[in-house]
């Protein structure tokens, strides 16, 4: 990549930027690591895709800046019954909706918006259900299509939901980003005129910003909505700069080009903490990198294979050579700051002797050919899959496994990992809302197995299973802690995973930027957030 062209083309489109905003304008710019696929949360998994889509929407109920714990949104409060199975939310009155070239609304939010959020994801009959794409995965992962029994509009501003059973994280997990709350009138008036994807590429929302332009791999714009419920942002102008090499977004951020960067290249992390114009946000991340194991393909089937390989991988020389102070050691599919974490487990260690045993024992005493799926992209939980790959590669050639390293498009890459196409594959997880359930439920359970479930072990093991269902069902944290700490066991003794690391949430700022708050699921919300003259 030519950098000089790319700063001058860069420059030029933020002066641009700067004129097109007006004089006295405060303009932020994130550079941004990927192009969203699309502004439509329900069907997306990546961060960068949520990110994207993070300015335009609401839910019912959010997560308050920088926290895990549950806020007012679209609902300004609601009632649960005492059996935990109904949920009542009474809406806010007089929230309005942007507007476009397409479309201008006639009313403010109701009540059918909400329940055609809900329907769009659970009913195959509604005209919405397959437009975008099917793979409503969070919302099919989590067992919503079992767990709702009615989404009911009560009057114009309360809605009643009632679940088959209770549901301890029910609330947090309408907090997540696929909850987004659509227009229902742009979506009836898209419908009848031919267009309905437009929903999901031009879109409407109630946030704190509205979609002015998006030129894939290039630039998202944004601008402040002046009529957002919860007063207008500090800032005028968002500019999301799409750029993928994590040395460019530092090298953007040094000049002043862009103003908050995500995912620092752990090699640059010395120089960019002794800039004097930038500050480093640092925190525990909610997250975890690992290698799965496609459980349901031979020899992956046996969990003594996977042991083996469990003990044939250096993980300290992955963690010391690859993430550089900025991962630790990860034993559990649990991060180390969520009190469900187990930390009575022990690792499995780096023994291949013991790998080469274990593999005669289980009938492969010559090792076997497999492959090995790296991720494309980086991630704080993967700085350098490729890299982490030929590590394993070489780990692995110890014990006579010879394992081919493959890597797809990213998008390209998730899909076919969810379609079970690989035999091992790196992939990771940054936490969605705080609760054990949406590691152990979501990434392990056996309902996610299914089509293009974010289960990618294919790992359906009925006394793990039977844990975190009961989990669900139990309102008491310690008695769920307790159901946690078991599951985490069997996950040990199973190993679905090669668990690799959790990385350290990092987020170089410069110093004129005010009040951004690090997010624990690793998003990046910049309302609230201003910029010193």
């Amino acid at each position: 990549m030519n950098l000089s062209k790319y700063r001058k083309h860069f420059a030029i489109t933020a002066l641009a930027l700067a004129a097109a905003a007006g004089a006295g304008a405060k303009t932020l710019v994130f550079c941004s690591e990927g192009s969203p696929e699309n502004f439509y949360p329900g069907v997306n998994t990546t961060g960068t895709s949520f990110d994207g889509n993070e300015p335009i929407y609401n839910r019912i109920v959010e997560f308050e800046r920088g926290g895990t714990k549950v806020v007012p949104g679209l609902a300004e409060r609601w009632e649960i019954a005492p059996d935990g199975k109904t949920y009542t939310f009474y809406l806010r009155k007089g929230v309005k909706w942007h507007s476009h070239r397409a479309f201008k609304p006639t009313r403010d939010v109701n009540a059918d918006d909400i329940v055609f959020g809900f329907e769009r994801q659970w009913k195959e009959d509604n005209p919405y259900y397959k437009v975008t794409s099917t793979n409503h995965s969070y919302f099919n992962d989590m067992g919503m299509p079992k767990l709702l029994k009615a989404v009911e509009k009560v009057d114009d501003y309360t809605v009643r939901i009632t679940l088959d059973k209770p549901e301890a994280p029910f609330l947090s997990n309408l907090a997540m980003p696929y909850a987004a709350v659509q227009s229902k009138e742009y979506a009836d008036a898209m419908l009848k005129a031919g267009t309905p994807e437009k929903i999901d590429q031009e879109p409407i929302g109630t946030g704190p910003f509205y979609l002015v332009q998006y030129q894939k791999d290039a630039v998202v714009r944004y601008k402040a909505f002046p009529q957002y419920w919860g007063g207008k942002a500090k800032i005028d102008d968002l500019v999301y700069a799409i750029t993928p090499d994590a040395s460019v977004r530092w090298a953007k951020l040094q000049k002043g080009e862009c103003h908050v960067m995500p995912y620092p290249n752990p090699a640059d992390l010395e120089a960019i903490r002794k800039d004097p114009n930038v500050r480093v946000l640092e925190q525990p991340g909610l997250n975890v990198g690992y290698l799965a194991y496609n459980t349901q393909k031979k020899p992956f089937d046996d969990a003594r294979v996977r042991k083996a390989i469990n003990m044939a991988i250096n993980k300290k020389a992955i963690i010391d050579g690859v993430y550089l102070g900025t991962g630790v050691a990860a034993k559990n599919p649990l991060p180390p700051s969520m009190s469900a974490y187990n930390d009575a487990i022990k690792d499995d260690p780096y023994d291949p002797a013991a790998a080469k045993k274990l593999l005669a024992e289980a009938g492969h005493p010559n090792g076997f050919e497999t492959d090995l799926w790296a991720m494309p992209v980086q991630r704080p939980y993967n700085p350098n899959a490729k890299r982490i790959a030929e590590l394993m590669q070489a780990d692995l050639a110890k014990i006579g496994v010879k394992a081919e390293i493959k890597t797809f498009e990213w998008g390209e890459y998730r899909k076919r990992m969810q379609a079970g196409e690989h035999q091992m594959g790196m992939l990771g997880w940054t936490g969605d809302n705080g609760d054990p359930d949406n590691f152990l439920y979501t990434l392990l359970g056996c309902e996610s197995t299914k089509g293009n479930g974010s289960n990618v072990a294919k790992f359906c093991f009925q006394p793990f299973e039977d844990l975190v269902l009961k989990a669900k069902t139990v309102s008491k944290p310690a008695d769920r802690d307790a159901l946690y700490k078991q599951a985490q066991v069997i996950f040990k003794a199973q190993a679905p995973w090669f668990t690799i690391a959790h990385a350290v949430q990092l987020k170089p700022v410069r110093k004129e930027v005010v009040d951004f708050k690090l997010s624990p699921f690793g998003r990046h919300n910049f309302y609230g957030v201003d910029i010193k003259e």
